[in-house]
């Protein structure tokens, strides 16, 4: 069975390098599957969740920001922001999620937009530690 070599970097750390059979991720027009034999394509990486599957089971990071280069059974995620599913501290996220919240009712203009993008970020990364053992989406 033919697979793909999945490579997740920050500028702070390499968060996986891993032999996968798929990989589905948050990109510019929406989420997009990678089956080994995809074609070569380039896109930004939007902020949501990375599953990738690996012996018949699903696994998940929360990325956001950032470029996704795939090419000869190859996908390399140069992400701003990113973590495994085990690393997600649910209660820190959470707080972020409420202060988000929170804040944006009284916020306008640049401040809205910084508040909005931490929300999605927070949703990300709860939505990804719920998802631990479970199917994709």
């Amino acid at each position: 069975m033919a697979t793909l070599e999945l490579e997740v970097v920050t500028p702070e750390r390499r968060v996986l390098l891993e032999t996968v059979d798929e990989v589905i991720l948050p990109g510019e027009e929406g989420y997009l599957g990678v089956l080994p034999g995809h074609a070569p394509l380039l896109t930004s990486l939007e902020t949501g969740i990375v599953a990738y599957k690996q012996g018949g089971q699903f696994h998940y990071l929360a990325a956001s920001g950032g470029f996704v280069e795939i090419a000869k059974n190859r996908v390399n995620i140069l992400a701003e922001t990113s973590e495994r599913a085990e690393e997600i501290d649910s209660d820190r996220a959470q707080r972020s999620k409420d202060h988000a919240e929170k804040a944006m009712d009284s916020a306008s203009g640049d401040e809205l937009e910084e508040l909005r993008i931490r929300l999605i970020r927070a949703v990300a990364r709860l939505d990804v530690k719920s998802k631990i053992g479970k199917s994709p989406f």
